[in-house]
């Protein structure tokens, strides 16, 4: 009988999920490996050698670190329900005119509640993560305790913004062992047990089934025609609509874009605005892309069940984003109104939102669309008068 129950940690062959699996056995968990293959390389169509995740190295990488602890290790191809629900996110937003961002979905709608189905029919009570986060349990006062997230203690790798979306119940079997480490902690804990393999060993921060990073390419490929069909569209000028030249169709670029436009314009332009209704991709010059406001739907609340009134928060638009200090207004039970302080670069409908309060993550949700308050209110006080 181990001394705190059985565990399932999602192993993807790479340091921080092997050092979560290995502090795990160390602390008297019966661990149970599992790695998830995800995603056939071969069939993206991309030149680049399979590598990452779901390599056969990877999955040999995790299975050896197993071996040499003595437990278990699986491996659990999820290829179908991934492609299905991932890749059909991904490549439906870009025709929407969106930015997808398909590892937070792959974390919130795949991995979770797969690796929740085998926990259960493992009989493990609960399931673990090399993710640099933190999880706490608290009592707020309501029927029911509620599972905070919050933000990693390595603020360089912290990845509370790409687990937005699990769910309470997710939540409460969830441990996240790495949360209260930094990198370099890891690292020298592989060390000092002899891994030296996995502290040389490279990291990928690329989509799995877009190994080398063209999405434009991999559209491409999974949708032969979409390039001819979509291609001939115009780049119209920020404000005066002014036609600028011809593009190869609105759903091969994102907002923020500056390099592969495709022509010169005697400034740097900046793509600041996708209409799929006309073909026609806005550009603009850096200052454009400054917003002040923006919706967020398809929302996962976690530190509170509701947003009751307008609450301060800082709002992180992407990964790497810093965040903004922010007022959010729930307008109703799948949409939250957010109004910057001061005005937010590049913001791409797609993209999560997420909002914190100091380190905790309060929830968030997909952007839908954003705004320039100034617009806003125009466009209301013009609409008293139709």
């Amino acid at each position: 009988m181990s001394k705190h129950g059985r565990i399932l940690v999602a192993m993807s062959g790479g340091i921080d999920s092997s050092l979560a699996a290995v502090l795990l056995h160390e602390e008297g968990y019966e661990v149970i490996g599992m790695t998830m293959k995800t995603w056939d390389y071969a069939s993206s169509g991309g030149s680049k050698k399979e590598t990452g995740c779901c390599s056969l190295d990877s999955i040999n990488d995790a299975r050896n670190i197993a071996v040499s602890l003595g437990f278990p290790h699986y491996i659990l191809d999820i290829r179908e329900e991934f492609g299905d629900y991932v890749i059909d996110h991904f490549t439906g937003e870009y025709l929407e005119g969106r930015t997808p961002n398909p590892c937070v979905l792959c974390n919130t709608h795949i991995k979770w509640d797969a690796l929740l189905r085998r926990a259960d029919r493992l009989d493990c009570e609960s399931i673990a993560t090399g993710h640099y986060a933190k999880i706490r349990e608290e009592n707020t006062g309501t029927p029911s305790r509620r599972y905070v997230l919050s933000k990693g203690v390595d603020t360089l790798k912290d990845q509370s913004y790409v687990l937005w979306g699990v769910s309470q119940e997710s939540l409460s079997r969830t441990k996240l062992p790495l949360g209260h480490l930094r990198k370099s902690e890891i690292r020298e804990m592989a060390k000092e047990r002899g891994f030296i393999e996995l502290v040389t060993k490279s990291e990928s921060y690329e989509i799995c089934f877009v190994p080398d990073n063209d999405y434009r390419g991999f559209l491409k490929r999974r949708m032969p025609g979409l390039e001819a069909e979509v291609a001939g569209g115009n780049f119209v000028m920020e404000g005066t609509g002014k036609i600028l030249g011809k593009h190869q169709g609105y759903p091969f670029y994102t907002i923020g874009q500056r390099k592969g436009l495709g022509m010169a314009f005697g400034q740097p332009m900046f793509v600041t605005e996708i209409r799929k209704e006309t073909n026609e991709v806005v550009l603009g010059v850096d200052k454009d892309l400054l917003r002040d406001g923006m919706i967020v739907r398809k929302l996962n609340l976690q530190k509170y069940d509701h947003i009751t009134g307008p609450l301060e928060t800082v709002t992180k638009v992407r990964y790497k984003d810093p965040g903004t200090s922010a007022i959010i207004s729930q307008v109703d039970d799948d949409q939250i109104e957010v109004r910057f302080h001061e005005g937010v670069s590049a913001i791409a409908p797609g993209q999560a939102a997420v909002f914190y309060e100091g380190d905790d993550v309060v929830g968030g949700g997909w952007i839908m669309k954003s705004f320039r308050q100034q617009d806003a209110e125009t466009q209301r006080s013009e609409a008293q008068f139709v």
